[in-house]
């Protein structure tokens, strides 16, 4: 590599992080936090003794994971507007990364929700608690310790995925670098230098992952 790249390369690092700091990384939590919201709601409607309610549940998931990503995001920004709902481009990847999260996060929350021993349930009951307040008190906990693996590795494919934001206009970390290259015409260099800043990320979410999963370990029951 040449001193030029290499001075590049040190320049372009500011914007680029500057781009994660301020873009890949709110977005991705953004969408994370909406995704949950959406998926623990679907995942009790999947276990509603309702068959409407359990099948339209069913029903969201297969059309979520069924679809690819991009196009789903692609419908937000580009297809509502001809319905007359126009979003901005920040609000429009948020909806469209949550809606894919919950779809894919639902079935992760339910199989943990079902690991939970159904002595845990009877135990709550016995000692008086309703349903609603032994699910919030002691069977998500429990479950959340369960789906902790999955659920970052929901999280981290999201943070590389927003790297799709930018084809909406989105200024995140992908979009900083695709700038820089426009200009320097150093492609594969910037584009390799934004692939080792999502790693770099990547790693401390893993790292962050490991302590979760310790800090969690209390609420399982053994």
């Amino acid at each position: 590599m040449s001193a030029n790249q290499w001075d590049l390369v040190l320049r372009s690092l500011g914007p680029i992080a500057s781009g994660a700091i301020r873009g890949t990384i709110p977005l991705a939590l953004g969408s994370f936090a909406g995704g949950m919201v959406i998926a623990v709601a679907v995942a009790l409607m999947r276990l509603s003794g309702r068959r409407l309610v359990s099948a339209l549940a069913r029903g969201y998931v297969s059309l979520i994971r069924g679809t690819p990503l991009l196009v789903q995001l692609f419908v937000v920004f580009y297809g509502l507007p001809s319905l007359g709902v126009v979003i901005d481009p920040w609000p429009s990847a948020i909806i469209a990364f949550s809606l894919n999260v919950g779809g894919y996060a639902a079935e992760v929350v339910r199989a943990a929700i079902l690991s939970v021993p159904k002595g845990q349930w009877e135990a709550a009951y016995v000692i008086g608690m309703a349903r609603a307040t032994a699910l919030r008190r002691i069977i998500l906990p429990q479950a959340a310790r369960v789906s902790v693996p999955p659920l970052s590795n929901t999280f981290i494919a999201l943070v590389k995925d927003t790297s799709l934001a930018s084809l909406i206009l989105v200024t995140e970390l992908f979009k900083e670098a695709q700038k820089v290259a426009a200009f320097s015409q150093e492609f594969m260099l910037l584009y390799m230098e934004a692939a080792l800043v999502y790693w770099v990320i990547c790693l401390a979410l893993s790292a962050g992952q490991g302590a979760l999963e310790k800090r969690l370990d209390r609420y399982v029951a053994h």
